[in-house]
């Protein structure tokens, strides 16, 4: 059974900006998404309201944010993908240093 995760970030307040990671979107590197599909994510979709986004991530049994995070520092093209686009990105204001998507809790569903 796949499991569901959200997440919220903010870009920088700059409409040069948030358009230019827009378009880093629509053609995402090839090693990113090889590396977004090999850790167990099955569905991602990024919403964008203002300079505030929100993450869904449908994930099946094989994912493991630990596996995910020690993939992700050992892959040079997935570093160098974070690092460009921490020039868009800025943390919520209760995020611990270094820390960038924040895991929401979810409060309410429709059953």
């Amino acid at each position: 059974m796949n499991r569901k995760y959200v997440f919220a970030l903010d870009l920088k307040d700059n409409e040069a900006l948030i358009k230019e990671y827009e378009s880093h979107h629509k053609n995402i590197w090839k090693e990113i998404h090889e590396s977004i599909v090999n850790s167990g994510i099955e569905q991602m979709e990024i919403f964008r309201t203002g300079n505030r986004l929100m993450m869904i991530m449908e994930v099946n049994e094989d994912f493991s944010f630990e596996k995910k995070s020690n993939a992700d520092a050992a892959n040079e093209k997935v570093q160098e993908w974070e690092n460009l686009m921490w020039k868009f990105q800025q943390p919520l204001p209760w995020a611990k240093n270094g820390e960038k998507w924040i895991l929401m809790d979810k409060i309410f569903e429709l059953v």
